[in-house]
């Protein structure tokens, strides 16, 4: 699994003029599922994403994760936005491949089961649909923006 994440001071995703979720601010995640992903893959980019030390504290320091804050601050919250692009191969030519990306079953599966492992750790988390032409509109804080993949610590 891939991810991009962005610390966010608001962000929301519409689907045909409907805004589907939002946030007040947090963390925007895009989310890719590749072929071979796993449930641990999810359960893993979950716990990575709750836990990441990349808010700031009282000094302005990155040092809290949107676990900390959200236990003192219920605003905040988690916007994840399925992105098979994420996964594009665009080495070759001028068209990227997307053979990488897993089957939109599995993906579907997959995307479905990290946004539960989030939940689960008590985290308010908005989202996008699945399959659809999405608008998303946010505003970087820092800018702030990491990438992650599950498969690089295996």
């Amino acid at each position: 699994m891939k991810a991009v994440v962005q610390r966010v001071t608001q962000a929301r995703v519409e689907v045909e003029g409907q805004v589907l979720g939002s946030i007040e601010r947090g963390l925007l995640v895009y989310l890719g599922v590749q072929v071979g992903d796993e449930e641990t893959d999810a359960i893993w980019l979950a716990e990575k994403i709750a836990n990441l030390r990349i808010l700031d504290d009282e000094e302005g320091r990155m040092n809290l994760s949107i676990l900390d804050l959200h236990q003192k601050d219920s605003a905040m919250g988690v916007l994840v936005v399925s992105q098979f692009t994420l996964l594009g191969d665009a080495r070759k030519g001028r068209r990227p491949s997307y053979g990488n990306a897993a089957a939109p079953e599995r993906a579907r599966e997959l995307y479905e089961y990290f946004v539960e492992k989030l939940r689960e750790q008590g985290l308010p988390c908005e989202t996008g649909l699945f399959q659809a032409l999405m608008r998303v509109s946010y505003t970087n804080e820092g800018p702030v923006t990491l990438l992650l993949d599950s498969k690089e610590v295996k």
